[in-house]
């Protein structure tokens, strides 16, 4: 039997510091996010970032929750019901850190008999530190757990025809009514040494302007290149002006360069030069999280704002719209059929 595997980030249990320290350490420790050797790991992790920060992510967790919980954790789990709906076969949701763990979600659908599973890393774009760390993760579970369990992978669909028309209409829809002046594409940010260290090639991934335009086969894993290809589809189908779209990379970590630019630098920097109505779209994520409500939607206002920008709209991500249920529907069923995955 077949079944699904939806699998995004996680979260705390609760926005508290005593909740969000434990889900820090297992998120940061991880070896694909802070790709330092364990020992320097260990202090960087243990000896310096959990000594403060989860105080300071709680009361951001804070600024975000639900009624019913964690945003991510809501949202996941309404997508995933609302795909079930439209499947005729078992759908499943785990999360790579925290309380709802990937092996529960096996355990799930091996329950269900299921013995082929088509794993559904919820993220459009390739990177070691979201996409990569949920295949591996859910492989090492699988050989550990249920080794006759066979699982496909859903490639990275950040060009899929299908997804760029759903992110587009959500975009349209929600810039009815609103006179921008610009819009930015705020990716999250992922070290530079990442995009290196996932290249094939070893020489092509340089940074440098060019690279990015350059055909290679280094553009199926390399995160910088996805972004902007995201981008430049969602122009093409909205016919969107050229110089209105910008793209830059949040949420980075200090003492190490990160891709740029700066979405914290370009609130600042846009208000400078005329730019006072933005929108802006956070497309690395399909369901709304601490990066996008409070980094995005609060911090980011004031920041604009701040800078002397007047009018901001934080565009949604897709959620559980119906349309984007449709098109994990209908990948699902092509699966399910033909054993076809999505271009």
């Amino acid at each position: 039997m077949k079944g699904v595997l939806l699998v995004n980030l996680g979260s705390p249990d609760s926005p508290t510091a005593k909740d969000v320290k434990p889900y820090l350490d297992e998120f940061l420790m991880d070896e694909r996010v802070i790709d330092v050797p364990n020992w320097l790991r260990n202090i960087l992790v243990r000896g310096i970032i959990l000594q403060t920060r989860p105080k300071k992510s709680a009361e951001a967790y804070a600024k975000i929750w639900w009624e019913e919980g964690s945003p991510l954790i809501v949202l996941s789990e309404r997508f995933a019901n609302k795909v079930k709906e439209h499947s005729d076969i078992p759908v499943a949701l785990g999360m790579r850190y925290g309380s709802m763990p990937i092996k529960g979600a096996l355990k799930e659908l091996n329950d269900k008999g299921v013995d082929e599973v088509l794993l559904v890393p919820l993220y459009p774009h390739y990177a070691m530190s979201s996409y990569e760390t949920v295949v591996v993760k859910v492989m090492e579970e699988q050989e550990k757990l249920f080794p006759n369990m066979k699982l496909t992978t859903l490639p990275a669909f950040y060009k899929n025809p299908e997804y760029i028309r759903v992110l587009s209409e959500r975009i349209a829809e929600s810039l009815e009514g609103f006179d921008y002046d610009h819009i930015l594409f705020s990716y999250h940010g992922i070290p530079e040494r990442h995009i290196r260290k996932s290249d094939p090639t070893r020489f092509h991934c340089k940074i440098d302007g060019k690279c990015c335009q350059t055909n290679s086969v280094a553009h199926n894993t390399c995160y910088r290149h996805q972004c902007f290809d995201t981008t430049e589809s969602v122009k093409a189908y909205l016919n969107l002006p050229a110089d209105k779209v910008s793209n830059s990379f949040q949420s980075r970590l200090p003492n190490d360069p990160w891709l740029k630019p700066y979405t914290d630098f370009e609130f600042e920097r846009f208000p400078k030069e005329g730019i006072k109505n933005l929108a802006v779209i956070t497309p690395a994520f399909v369901a709304d999280c601490l990066e996008t409500l409070e980094e995005i939607a609060m911090e980011g206002q004031h920041q604009f704002q701040e800078a002397g920008g007047k009018e901001y709209k934080h565009i949604p991500c897709l959620n559980e719209s119906d349309a984007w249920v449709k098109v994990m529907a209908n990948w699902i069923k092509d699966w399910q059929k033909t054993g076809a995955l999505p271009a």
